[in-house]
């Protein structure tokens, strides 16, 4: 019998308690978009910087494959999954959201194509990302990216073991194991119902397993199987295959896990899901509690990084391309000012900073019973 895990009773926010705070937000927000004659979605500029990441993407790759088993493999290889990395950010990230697109198809069908290069399951991720972490960002047992790891404490709910002590050291290793923890872990458990994913997912029963087996195996055959058969013969064998795709995997994982997870340790505030499914506070306060805007250095890395150091601007404006995120984020803060709302948007060294405390108070057992 296939184990089902029970689902999780709804939870909701004090809707009232943000209403006025998101009327002024809306209407800002609209006020930009039409003194400029724009919308929300990709434009020209967009597209245009997705092509060169492909181009840049199998550019790469073909280094990769013609290199004859010289240095070019050990370099070509790396930037091949590091431009599918920046391609899962500046566009899978958006597409999940409907953001690149006004069609909701046509999101789903460049999702489709653009993550087989780094072997995400679409699907799996848009679950995981915007149907639990999106809608209950650092709250217990609803939010799957602060999920229990026993390697990792991220909560004050969580088992503390000794060695944690030294987690503020060792965390990077955790980061960079998260992609091929998804790629050959996770988005298996979510599509054969071992994890509260699968059940919300778009395709469900055998076209929803066929469309997912069809994409992890077009990941394999390009990213192993091809290179495997051009390359052995000139003595790169699948050991050293298997080494180098687990090694870019693992750095692209620490960038991304970098960028987006650190914004909601940093903030260090998480909750526990009150018995009556409503939460004390709205949706707004409670984004502001959990997640930090950051900037980078230099500016121009936000392009490039597909705006995810602007997290809390990415979270009031979820289905808005991130091309207006630095614009987005002066209204937010101009409008939380309006409203006594704590909007801060700290430099990559105090992230850092405030990460690291968190993550030292968090393996000291602060909050352990």
């Amino acid at each position: 019998m296939m184990y089902k895990p029970s689902p999780l009773p709804p939870l909701a926010f004090r809707q009232k308690d943000d209403l006025a705070f998101h009327r002024e937000l809306q209407r800002a927000a609209n006020g930009y978009l039409q003194k400029r004659g724009e919308h929300r979605f990709a434009d020209g500029k967009a597209f245009l910087k997705s092509a060169l990441l492909v181009i840049a993407c199998f550019s790469t790759y073909f280094v990769m494959l013609s290199s004859q088993g010289s240095v070019a493999f050990f370099i070509g290889y790396p930037l091949f999954i590091f431009f599918a990395l920046l391609l899962a950010i500046n566009v899978v990230h958006d597409a999940s959201h409907n953001a690149v697109f006004q069609r909701g198809w046509a999101n789903r069908w460049l999702n489709f194509w653009v993550t087989i290069p780094l072997g995400l399951d679409p699907d799996c991720w848009r679950v995981r990302h915007i149907l639990f972490h999106h809608t209950h960002t650092n709250i217990r047992h609803y939010d799957l990216d602060i999920e229990e790891n026993f390697l990792l404490r991220q909560t004050p709910y969580q088992r503390w073991y000794p060695f944690m002590r030294w987690q503020h050291l060792y965390w990077p290793l955790i980061a960079a194991m998260t992609f091929p923890a998804l790629i050959w872990g996770f988005d298996w458990f979510d599509r054969f119902h071992f994890t509260r994913v699968a059940p919300k997912m778009r395709h469900q029963g055998a076209k929803g397993i066929g469309i997912f087996l069809l994409s992890k195996m077009l990941h394999l055959a390009l990213a192993l199987l091809l290179p495997y058969w051009v390359l052995s013969p000139y003595g790169i064998g699948i050991g050293t295959l298997l080494g180098v795709y687990l090694l870019s995997q693992m750095l692209a994982s620490l960038i991304f896990v970098v960028l987006i997870l650190g914004t909601h340790w940093a903030k260090a505030t998480f909750y526990t899901p009150p018995e009556s499914g409503r939460m004390a506070q709205g949706f707004y306060t409670h984004t502001f509690s959990t997640t930090y805007d950051w900037q980078t250095t230099p500016t121009w890395l936000t392009y490039w990084l597909g705006g995810l150091n602007l997290h809390l601007t990415h979270h009031v404006f979820p289905n808005w391309h991130h091309r207006h995120y630095p614009a987005l984020a002066k209204i937010i803060q101009q409008t939380a000012l309006q409203f006594g709302l704590d909007y801060h948007c700290v430099d990559a060294k105090t992230l850092w900073r405030y990460q690291q405390q968190f993550l030292r108070r968090m393996g000291e057992g602060e909050g352990f019973r």
